[in-house]
């Protein structure tokens, strides 16, 4: 039954299988993927990775001199 409201969508479109329910989101999503690609395929410049050493070299010692 209708009870007296028109059948219409009121602008609402349904959407296709091949249609992305996300819109102008995937594309900003594809886009973020694509430079966080990019980002970890870069590698760690030389002097980050020094102080990375320095600082796990430090902490592994801080960790043996704390053990009783």
């Amino acid at each position: 039954m209708n009870y007296g409201k028109p059948n219409t969508r009121s602008g609402v479109e349904r959407r296709g299988k091949g249609d992305d329910p996300l819109g102008a989101n995937s594309e900003i999503g594809r886009k973020l993927r694509q430079y966080y690609d990019d980002l970890i395929a870069e590698d760690i410049p030389d002097r980050f990775s020094d102080l990375l050493n320095k600082l796990e070299q430090k902490s592994s010692a801080d960790t043996a001199g704390n053990k009783d």
